[in-house]
């Protein structure tokens, strides 16, 4: 019986222990995903079973979008009001990144009589996605956490306490990503319906000349294929802008799990040696991937648009 009673208070200890040591899992979950369900920055009510609650994630969005929205009007007001027309600074880069866009993406892409039409939408599309990406890999939450241990001590309740839950990059939720894709997807409808009309559109899924007995096996594989497109961009933009996060915390995470298996001087080698070096190797690359993923998303959709713009090409 004390046998019995030393190994279960030994296993107690144990476990307590364990819940108490560094999760590490527990800590990159809460870096990539949205809010938790209990921490909601504002609390809304639910209707027709969707929860219209304000999340981290949703915050983000908004910040997002504030961030484009003054930055370029307020760039493009300055140049207005200049009496030279060539711009320099900002505006100069902005003006560039317009016409690289135009002119190596949605030009190619739609053609000259199409370009002035889409290019608008798709350099939204690309703005929105490089800066929420961008501002992902910004450790703004995790200094303002930093500042509220040591300096703010906010409860748990406040809207700035709450704010420190959940990850900061937008493109990471793949409801996000969807939302994107599925503008892209009724883009493309829209394109095919102004090129070729409603019933022309419709009618091009299936080449011209095409046997009928044929046509009806292709009319599947083609409806397949439409909604294919949107799911890959989803899953595309979000695995990657969550792969790298996730791999980052994960190195950095072997510091925290070697202190507390051999001590605090083998948890700082393994950082000066491997972590650290590695993460800030990977963090170079996400730049990479920040840059590359908005350019891929616009590109593809640009193409889809194409392809039903010119259907018989």
């Amino acid at each position: 019986m004390q046998i019995d009673a030393a190994v279960q208070e030994h296993g107690a200890e144990a476990a307590e222990t364990a819940a108490e040591g560094f999760n590490a899992g527990e800590v990159i979950i809460e870096h990539v995903a949205n809010s938790p369900i209990d921490h909601p920055l504002i609390h809304l009510p639910t209707i027709a079973g969707i929860d219209f609650s304000v999340t981290k994630h949703v915050f983000m969005l908004w910040v997002v979008s504030a961030i484009i929205f003054v930055i370029v009007t307020a760039a493009v007001r300055r140049y207005v009001r200049q009496e030279r027309l060539v711009p320099t600074g900002f505006m100069n880069a902005l003006e560039t990144l317009v016409e690289f866009i135009r002119d190596t993406v949605v030009r190619p892409s739609v053609g000259d009589k199409w370009v002035g039409t889409w290019t608008p939408l798709l350099l939204t599309l690309f703005l929105f996605i490089m800066v929420a990406n961008a501002i992902g890999m910004i450790p703004i939450f995790e200094v303002l956490g930093l500042l509220n241990h040591w300096v703010f001590h906010f409860g748990e309740e406040t809207f700035f306490a709450k704010l420190l839950h959940g990850g900061s990059t937008v493109t990471s939720n793949f409801n996000v990503t969807a939302a994107l894709a599925i503008v892209s997807f009724f883009t493309i409808i829209v394109a095919g319906s102004k090129a070729h009309g409603a019933i022309g559109h419709w009618k091009n899924l299936v080449p011209h000349g095409v046997s009928p007995a044929l046509a009806i096996a292709l009319i599947p594989i083609e409806i397949l294929g439409m909604l294919v497109r949107p799911f890959a961009l989803t899953m595309r933009l979000a695995a990657n802008m969550t792969g790298g996060h996730i791999a980052i915390l994960a190195i950095l995470s072997f510091v925290f799990i070697f202190t507390e298996m051999a001590g605090q001087a083998v948890g700082m080698g393994i950082g000066l040696a491997f972590s650290v070096p590695l993460a800030v190797g990977i963090s170079a690359l996400e730049i990479i991937v920040v840059l590359v993923q908005a350019y891929v998303f616009t590109l593809l959709t640009a193409v889809f648009i194409g392809m039903a713009i010119h259907a018989h090409h």
